[in-house]
């Protein structure tokens, strides 16, 4: 009997894909990536035309014995790896990794791919093999080693100009810049005062409504017509004196259609704004939906590919959406015909479906009992967006009235009855309340009929500055723009949170001083690499590759000659003086030299310009600290506004009403990881810090659960005992490893080996036989840490 040996990435989307195809079949996972370029420099050669030195990653190596042993007993090697680039970028890894050439015949290579894990689509799969996409592959080649280029190149030029340990991305330092923009226009923002006149009116009927004055004499009024408060009272004085009746009435009526459903990007967005997840926890859970959850018959995948630029529906999904909405709303509710979608976004990839349930008859509800919250969630989000998108549209009755009063003064008043609800009977973007789009309804009103005056009210508004950044806004500006990919969109923003170039806080970006300098240096000194414009269009060359219009070599030799230029050129140009100190105009009160702003761990502070010979420093004064003082927070205990302040152990809440209210917060809030507690099995395990600012990780049902880790927990099992989570431990004398959390349990993966250091020469021997003096050990150095980033 023939046997097959299927791989996949995760154990998983394994175990799910192996109950559906049955004996004859065995299917492995990857666990991931196999092959990549090793963190240290020399790993692509670029006097060799850009050749990339990949390695087998160290945790990989067990895996990858075990898969050859196994592929050496069958009989056809079946890569099922994921349908995007990067998955075809494993598959051809693998075959490096197992030494296997494609056209092997024993075992007999075949590569297939399925857009979600449910058994028709598998058995579909199997029976349309194809041989691995290699432009496919280029394009991922030449996106991994461009982002080395810039990794290992310029991330060390920051080590030099600023301080060690930092790092430039290509798409990341982009990302950075967008956040560094956007917080330069707040502070650079200035209010305008501007006053609106509101009037409470009554019809004959007896239904209050509010109208806003919209023009005097003939003129409409702008947003500044008004400016100030004797300018408003005026005009109220003038306005009561006159009678109100309707002076015009005008009805239309509008047809509002859905949303279209989800994409990666999409996702990402509305469950930031609905869920409050962050973007790695949507994708991390996603995951999970489409690798497959037992739900009484097995594991079987719940939603398709969660990784896709693509709002397209296949006619499946919308035959079965239409038997779903007919069955739960109403024949009326359905469409006589699918409703399809255009893709907005640039640099759209369209090669598969929009993110849907696999099957839309797995209602919710019915699904609840077997998802964690965090799946349940999700899983009703994404069902909801698709059935919601095949539904008719909502159909609305706008009205705009304008009330005279008197001949000098138009009263408008617009608001709007949903006449027939449509789709936002289930799902509303950006809100699920349906009633809000009812709020604005106006009572019936007759051409000519005199409404009553109850009272008129001036009042007072500011301009404000744009909004910071959130993740759902951030991922929507790169996306719009065309930069990266929203498959990296996640790793992007933690790697700028991990470096502390920003702190997210209710999930909206502020700026840190040492984000500051890095994006400034960049700005100013390689302008066209951090360029929006620039990096879209490099995005645009790897689809080119991706569609075999472009080789990848030339397109990396484009990128790289003028970078490399430009590095050498600042590297002799820029010190780090430069980059790292601001003048002031102020004097050092101990030794009378000029006072200068300089980057410190803890960020910006003043220190003497005389350093080493005067020592003084000082914090920066509360008006030149770039921190808002007044946060959005409100106090629990008395309501009033916190402040945010500096205290021993770095920034924190105090509310503004002291001394008479004494509450204090943590300006950091607990991070959720999305990692069940595996000792309450009901718990979510946090990220917090204790008050002397060590990370450590805990239950959220303490003090219920008690359960706690020093170290970073991974959500995978241990490999040998099982446990549900492992740990990831970084030290100087074992390197990068992950363990076993339990102490009866010897699991034990290294990931990065220990940096190994240059024995000292053999001290001489002293004249003297007397024993030497001992003397104190000296301080290992720290490991160096490696430049690459997303």
């Amino acid at each position: 009997m023939s046997r097959s040996l299927v791989i996949v990435e995760s154990p998983a989307k394994a175990k799910t894909i192996e109950k559906f195809l049955g004996p004859g079949f065995k299917v492995l996972a990857s666990y991931g990536h196999v092959r990549a370029l090793p963190s240290k420099q020399g790993s692509v050669d670029v006097e060799h035309d850009f050749q990339p030195r990949y390695q087998v990653l160290p945790e990989s190596r067990k895996q990858i014995d075990l898969l050859k042993k196994e592929v050496e007993k069958s009989d056809e090697l079946i890569l099922a790896t994921d349908l995007d680039r990067e998955g075809e970028a494993i598959a051809w890894h693998l075959l490096k990794a197992l030494d296997i050439d494609e056209d092997s015949s024993a075992p007999k290579v075949r590569r297939v791919t399925f857009h979600e894990i449910t058994k028709d689509a598998i058995q579909k799969a199997m029976a349309e093999p194809r041989t691995i996409a290699k432009d496919l592959v280029d394009a991922q080649q030449a996106r991994s080693i461009l982002d080395y280029l810039v990794g290992f190149n310029l991330s060390p030029f920051l080590w030099k100009k600023i301080r060690y340990g930092l790092s430039a991305g290509r798409v990341q330092s982009v990302a950075l810049r967008l956040i560094c923009e956007r917080e330069k226009e707040i502070e650079s923002f200035e209010a305008r005062e501007y006053w609106t006149i509101e009037a409470r009116l009554e019809s004959t009927g007896g239904q209050a409504f509010a109208a806003r004055l919209f023009s005097v004499d003939g003129e409409k009024l702008d947003k500044f017509a008004i400016s100030n408060e004797t300018q408003a009272k005026e005009l109220v004085s003038a306005l009561i004196q006159e009678n109100c009746q309707v002076a015009d009435l005008v009805q239309k009526q509008k047809r509002r259609n859905p949303a279209p459903p989800f994409t990666t990007s999409t996702l990402q967005q509305e469950a930031s704004r609905k869920l409050g997840f962050s973007a790695r926890k949507t994708m991390s859970t996603a995951q999970k939906l489409y690798e497959g959850i037992d739900i009484g018959e097995g594991s079987v995948g719940l939603i398709t590919y969660m990784r896709t630029d693509s709002v397209a529906l296949s006619e499946v999904a919308t035959t079965e959406a239409r038997e779903v909405i007919t069955q739960l709303f109403g024949q009326e509710y359905a469409l006589a015909a699918p409703r399809t979608f255009k893709n907005k976004a640039k640099n759209a990839q369209e090669a598969h479906e929009a993110i849907r349930p696999t099957l839309v008859s797995n209602t919710p509800d019915q699904l609840k009992r077997y998802l964690s919250s965090d799946q349940y969630r999700l899983y009703h989000l994404i069902w909801t967006r698709t059935v919601a998108s095949q539904m008719a549209a909502a159909i609305l009755d706008a009205t705009t009235v304008d009330i005279a009063a008197g001949p000098r003064f138009i009263l408008r008043a617009t608001g709007q009855v949903i006449r027939f609800p449509g789709f936002m009977k289930l799902y509303i973007e950006g809100t699920d309340d349906a009633e809000e789009a009812e709020a604005g309804s106006l009572p019936a009103l007759a051409l000519g009929e005199a409404v009553v005056r109850r009272e008129v009210t001036p009042e007072q508004h500011f301009t404000q500055p744009p909004a910071r950044f959130t993740e759902a806004s951030l991922v929507k500006t790169l996306e719009e723009y065309g930069i990266g990919r929203p498959s990296t969109y996640a790793s992007i923003m933690n790697t700028l949170v991990t470096r502390k170039y920003v702190r997210l806080e209710k999930r909206t970006f502020f700026v840190e001083d040492v984000g500051r300098v890095v994006n400034d240096l960049l700005v100013n000194h390689f302008a066209q690499y951090v360029d929006y414009d620039f990096t879209a269009k490099l995005e645009e060359d790897l689809d080119a590759i991706s569609r075999g219009e472009e080789k990848w070599r030339p397109v990396l030799k484009d990128f790289w000659e003028p970078f490399i230029a430009l590095l050498r050129q600042k590297e002799q140009e820029v010190s780090k003086e430069d980059v790292t100190t601001e003048k002031t105009d102020r004097t050092c009160p101990e030794c009378g030299k000029e006072l200068v702003i300089k980057l410190g761990r803890a960020g910006k502070f003043y220190a003497c310009s005389g350093f080493p010979d005067c020592r003084h420093t000082e914090p920066l004064s509360a008006e030149e600290r770039e921190e808002p003082v007044m946060s959005e927070e409100k106090c629990d205990k008395c309501g009033a506004p916190m402040l945010i302040k500096d205290g021993r152990y770095g920034k924190f809440l105090a509310c503004s009403a002291y001394p008479e209210c004494k509450n204090i917060q943590p300006l950091v809030k607990p991070k959720a990881l999305g990692i069940t507690c595996p000792d309450c099995k009901e718990g979510e395990l946090m990220e917090k810090k204790s008050r002397y600012g060590k990370i450590f990780y805990s239950c959220n049902r303490y003090p219920k659960c008690k359960y706690a880790l020093w170290d970073q927990p991974i959500d995978e099992p241990c490999p040998q005992c099982g446990y549900p989570v492992i740990v990831e431990k970084v030290t100087k004398r074992y390197g990068t490893y992950r363990k076993c959390p339990t102490e009866n349990c010897d699991y034990k993966l290294v990931l990065v080996e220990p940096e190994k250091k240059e024995k000292a020469a053999p001290a001489k021997k002293a004249a003297s036989k007397k024993p030497a003096a001992k003397k104190a050990p000296a301080k290992k150095a720290p490991a160096k840490k490696s430049g690459k980033d997303s």
